[in-house]
């Protein structure tokens, strides 16, 4: 499976326009460009936290995605917002364990802008086949 095409062709991903940016060996990043559209405030661009937590929930995958080689839905997401983003989103997510029937990674989320840390959150992920 090819992990970056996968994750271009997800329409929900596309609609938010997130862009993979990285993935290889249980690591990925990706970036979001912020606009009005995606912001939970009429008079500033802030990001909706729905938005943060689905960039982090895609970059997590993916980087489950590289080393499994199929796709990985999600079974437990936690996040813990640290600030508002007011600007373009980038995350970066590790693999913390690759298991037979779930995986775990890591994800943090900042502002391209200044380098705040908006987000961290861990998501756990089905490895296993399907019955």
């Amino acid at each position: 499976m090819d992990a970056e095409s996968f994750f271009e062709e997800m329409p929900f991903a596309d609609l938010l326009g997130i862009e993979l940016t990285e993935i290889a060996d249980g690591h990925a990043e990706g970036r979001l460009a912020m606009r009005e559209e995606l912001s939970w405030h009429s008079e500033r661009v802030l990001a909706h936290g729905g938005v943060t937590y689905t960039l982090a929930d895609t970059v997590g995958g993916a980087a489950l995605v590289s080393l499994v080689d199929r796709p990985v839905p999600t079974v437990d997401m936690r996040m813990d917002y640290l600030e508002a983003g007011t600007g373009d989103l980038t995350a970066e997510a590790d693999v913390v364990r690759e298991g037979g029937d779930v995986g775990v990674v890591d994800v943090d989320v900042y502002a391209d802008e200044g380098d705040a840390h908006l987000a961290s959150g861990r998501g756990v992920y089905k490895t296993g086949e399907s019955e």
